[in-house]
């Protein structure tokens, strides 16, 4: 077996009160069989009316000196070794999931505004905005000024957690956008493939799609000309678990799926929680191996990157 990766992932704690971690920061070396905390989330800033909302840190990028991870509302600058270097605010985001690079933009899911920003990684401000809408059948984007007032409402509809731009374009997905859509560089929005609904981390791979098939407690690869592949998430003995019921909205489970990323040509990375990391070979359709960082049902991965061998 090729060598195995180290990770950085962050997490959500669900549930969490005031005066508790609402998750954190962890590099996951699976060669050496590591796991390091590198930043305790225990703001006290933070809304607490339900779901993850506020609570835990998100999304994962690089430049070459920097490590940029999302909040809710929050772009932090890092440097490898995890110092705060820096941080950013728009009005337009709210409830971040994910984030992606691409050249000198970072484009950033503004959940609570049913849009995407994008981040000028020189410049460090927020240059323009697309806000998905609907027409009966057909994807509308609309772009706007994240500098100006004269944005989208506040908004929830589509709740979009995915982002990934590639040389292609950009592909976005949410929980309730049932399909993974291409925007092209004029910002016309076309569906590229049916999505199940409620599933995270669509994103194109190889000649298909890969997704946390979140309802159904699979990561699932499916091409354009094969039956694909479902691989169920580690689960966990019941008694085992920590802080059953605490979250007595139901989002706190065990299985669920949430974090995804691309190893090589055949494995990727999925988390689920009660957070937990899996190494998936896609082309044999089974888990490697996985690495559990704790039995807290409430605790739950968010996003996850493989960490720069430069820094390793």
């Amino acid at each position: 077996m090729a060598k195995l990766p180290t990770f950085i992932a962050t997490s959500v704690v669900r549930g969490s009160e005031k005066g508790q971690s609402h998750g954190g920061v962890y590099l996951i070396d699976f060669e050496n069989q590591r796991v390091e905390q590198k930043i305790d989330w225990n703001t006290g800033a933070i809304d607490f009316t339900g779901r993850g909302w506020d609570r835990g840190l998100r999304g994962i990028e690089f430049t070459d000196q920097h490590v940029w991870i999302a909040a809710s509302d929050e772009l932090f600058c890092y440097s490898p070794d995890f110092e705060l270097l820096a941080s950013y605010r728009n009005p337009y985001l709210r409830h971040c999931h994910e984030i992606c690079r691409r050249d000198n933009l970072l484009f950033l899911t503004s959940t609570g505004f049913d849009s995407l920003l994008a981040f000028h990684l020189e410049k460090r401000v927020f240059i323009w905005g697309l806000y998905l809408t609907r027409d009966g059948q057909k994807w509308v984007g609309q772009t706007f000024d994240p500098q100006t007032r004269g944005g989208p409402p506040f908004n929830n509809s589509y709740h979009i957690n995915m982002v990934a731009v590639n040389g292609d374009g950009i592909y976005l997905s949410g929980l309730n956008t049932e399909a993974l859509l291409a925007v092209s560089a004029n910002f016309d929005i076309q569906a590229f493939c049916s999505l199940p609904r409620g599933c995270h981390n669509a994103q194109p791979f190889g000649q298909g799609v890969l997704f946390n098939d979140t309802g159904a407690d699979v990561v699932r690869y499916v091409g354009r000309d094969s039956p694909g592949v479902a691989v169920p998430v580690p689960g966990f003995d019941p008694a085992t678990l920590e802080y059953r019921g605490a979250d007595d909205s139901r989002i706190a489970r065990q299985g669920f799926g949430r974090g995804l990323c691309v190893v090589n040509n055949s494995w990727v990375a999925a988390g689920s929680s009660p957070s937990t990391i899996s190494i998936i070979d896609v082309a044999e359709g089974k888990r490697l191996t996985a690495v559990n960082l704790t039995l807290d049902i409430r605790n739950a991965i968010h996003g996850l990157e493989c960490w720069p061998k430069r820094w390793s």
